[in-house]
C-alpha cells in the first residue's frame, strides 16, 4: 500500500492554494470540522480498507494498493 499525490501537478496546486486559504481544512467541504481537516476522515477510513484502492474526495492524494 502506498499514498501519493495525483500525478496532475496542476491540480495538486490548487488544491493546496485551496488548503492554505481555508487553514488546512478541504476546500471541498463547507463544514470546518476535524472531520474535513486533511487528511479527512474519509480518506483515513478508505487507507484502512485493504480493499479500496483510489483518490481522497478532493483528489488530492491517491491510495494505492
Amino acid at each position: 500500500m502506498a499514498i501519493r499525490l495525483n500525478k496532475d501537478v496542476d491540480m495538486v496546486a490548487r488544491i493546496k492554494e485551496g488548503l492554505l486559504k481555508r487553514g488546512g481544512y478541504c476546500p471541498c467541504r463547507l463544514e470546518r470540522s476535524d472531520d474535513n481537516k486533511c487528511i479527512c476522515k474519509e480518506f483515513r477510513e478508505q487507507i484502512a480498507d485493504p480493499n479500496y484502492e483510489g483518490y481522497c474526495h478532493c483528489m488530492l492524494y491517491y491510495k494505492e494498493k
